[in-house]
């Protein structure tokens, strides 16, 4: 009987750790996603319509406020859509406990500060859209954190430092424009390797090096590439240049590209838009293509095309 009490504790030990671990499992319910979204109110500074301070209210389901969608089938926050709302604040870091979010709109506010870290939480995000704010800090390391994730859009920021090179795990990408922040350093060759992608916007940056010549190669449905305002350098592209067949905007101007206009450019039949100017590139005709100096815009069919 002694040795049995002895041993008791130690069972009652192991099934706490059981319990714990089990309930660990399932941490976050619709009460944590409306406890989250009530931190992002907390955290707003100026809401000129009163829309969250009015309609984001405990005596109503989260399902029902304004700019909240809800799964049917778990019953839980799977979108939040606050864009041009006009608000100042900063992003909380209770936000990445949204963990079934997978839309995040939050664009054209006035949201400043850092990302938090706790994002990469949000793990079953497909749209990630916060351009046109304020936000600021190095550019976030753990971008590459969401493995479901098809539109990134942190444009009109004032983000800084290097994209990591860890933006490649974003094997779904779609659209990345990261267009006008305060981005340093070299493109990682590892968004050149992201088949799945149509849109790239990286210009008004401060970006440098080279681009691979083959850059091609994995974008075969690339759709609009655009770098222009950046330090990039070399020569442009032309191995498999051709293999962009769905091509239709290539922006490359205000760079420092230097050499002459690849030939392979006359083969994209679908380019609507060419911008080559504000360069050092060789002044020839070639292919129906004419360089120009460095004071020029070099563009075939000009068509007005939305940045996302």
């Amino acid at each position: 009987m002694e040795k049995f009490h002895n041993l008791f504790p130690l069972g009652l030990l192991v099934l706490l750790c059981f319990l714990s671990a089990s309930l660990a499992m399932f941490p976050t319910n619709i009460t944590t996603d409306q406890s989250s979204l009530l931190a992002l109110r907390a955290h707003i500074a100026v809401d000129p319509l009163q829309i969250l301070a009015k309609n984001w209210s405990v005596g109503s389901s989260v399902c029902d406020w304004i700019g909240v969608s809800c799964g049917s089938r778990h019953h839980r926050v799977t979108a939040l859509n606050i864009s041009s709302m006009g608000l100042t604040g900063i992003i909380p870091p209770q936000l990445g406990n949204l963990s079934f979010l997978v839309s995040l709109d939050m664009s054209a506010n006035n949201f400043h500060g850092e990302l938090p870290h706790e994002f990469v939480g949000l793990r079953r995000l497909k749209l990630l859209n916060l351009s046109v704010n304020n936000l600021e800090g190095e550019f976030p390391h753990w971008i590459g954190s969401f493995p479901q994730l098809r539109r990134l859009s942190l444009r009109n920021n004032s983000f800084t430092g290097l994209i990591p090179s860890s933006i490649s795990n974003l094997s779904k990408l779609e659209i990345i424009n990261l267009n006008n922040n305060h981005l340093q350093g070299n493109i990682p060759t590892g968004i050149f390797n992201i088949s799945s992608l149509q849109i790239i916007v990286l210009a008004n940056n401060s970006l440098s090096g080279v681009l691979p010549s083959d850059m091609c190669y994995h974008l075969p449905g690339l759709i609009r590439l655009s770098l222009s305002f950046n330090k990039l350098y070399g020569q442009l592209p032309s191995s498999n240049l051709a293999q962009c067949s769905e091509l239709r905007v290539l922006s490359l101007s205000f760079n420092e590209f230097g050499g002459s206009i690849p030939k392979e450019i006359g083969a994209l039949k679908k380019l609507e838009e060419l911008f080559l100017g504000s360069n050092y590139l060789e002044a020839r005709k070639r292919q129906g293509i004419y360089a120009v100096d460095k004071n020029m815009v070099l563009m075939d069919k000009y068509n007005t095309m939305r940045d996302w």
